[in-house]
């Protein structure tokens, strides 16, 4: 069993490249696999390894970056390995949004805890935002939310310019990381109402009981266990080897399904060239099951 942990803080990072140095040895050192990325302005990462193994790293990370508290975690579990290796990578920003987050002021109340947060969002007078990409909002999300249907990040305060002022805002995202972000922007647009889910979606699908809950669907998340449902349990969804995009039972059910070559997503998008290639690079992963090897584009997830 491997223990999942996220996290993130924003927190001016100095000597990027040494401390990325540091941080790579400890992830080799400990075994731990997973990708954190720092930046100026802080840091971002996912991470996994048996639990002993992850406690020591975030003990040690924080001692690194010079970390009293992160702004926000979560912690979840996983029978299959979530990461192939490690990776820390140095970016502009933790969040491509061409926005600084330094010196930012927080408003009381602006996090809003899972157990609230269905209060506010079943008020009619809410403008409920799912700030992730379109795939994610796919896979499940809030009744009656809005998707801005982007597919960059950096394009999002285009959208954000058009919403009201006025009206209540409340925002969520996987962990939170992109509506903190998003929420610097509002505020400086002079928005006052602005409202985010604290710990982001994996905080409430692990608080609130399915009875009682909002939520429609399944969470998509950036590892090999693709998506999550209450509990944070493993969900029902794989990936397309094709398009890389998350596929239901129902997709695999399509005559336009192909186990490591296409799904209906993309289907007519792919030209018979790559179709022809993905399934030679299938024929080579069959062929390795059946060895006992472990081919260089077998991935972990079902």
């Amino acid at each position: 069993m491997f223990t999942v942990f996220g996290f993130y803080k924003f927190q001016k990072i100095n000597d990027l490249k040494k401390n990325q140095k540091i941080l790579n040895n400890l992830l080799i050192n400990k075994n731990i696999n997973g990708s954190i990325i720092i930046s100026k302005e802080g840091s971002n990462g996912s991470i996994s390894g048996t639990n002993k193994d992850i406690k020591t790293t975030i003990t040690r990370l924080k001692k690194i970056l010079s970390i009293k508290k992160f702004d926000s975690f979560n912690n979840s579990k996983s029978k299959l390995k979530p990461f192939h290796k490690p990776k820390v990578k140095i970016k502009k920003e933790v969040v491509p949004m061409d926005l600084k987050i330094s010196n930012r002021i927080k408003k009381k109340n602006s996090h809003i805890d899972p157990i609230n947060w269905n209060k506010l969002i079943k008020d009619k007078k809410t403008f409920l935002l799912d700030a992730r990409k379109p795939f994610e909002h796919k896979v499940g999300s809030f009744k009656k939310s809005v998707n801005p249907n982007i597919g960059n990040f950096r394009d999002f305060p285009k959208y954000l310019k058009k919403l009201k002022k006025d009206r209540p805002i409340a925002m969520f995202c996987t962990g939170g990381i992109r509506c903190e972000k998003a929420s610097v922007y509002l505020e400086k647009k002079g928005f006052k109402n602005i409202y985010q889910l604290k710990g982001g979606i994996l905080n409430y699908l692990k608080k609130i009981k399915q009875k009682k809950s909002l939520w429609r669907g399944e969470c998509f998340v950036f590892d090999n266990r693709v998506s999550l449902k209450h509990g944070l349990v493993q969900g029902t969804y794989s990936v397309c080897s094709g398009c890389r995009e998350a596929i239901s039972t129902k997709d695999k059910g399509s005559k336009m399904y192909e186990e490591g070559v296409s799904c209906p997503n993309c289907y007519y998008k792919l030209s018979k060239n790559q179709k022809s290639r993905f399934r030679m690079r299938q024929s080579q992963i069959y062929k390795a099951k059946q060895s006992g090897k472990k081919h260089f584009f077998q991935k972990e997830f079902k």
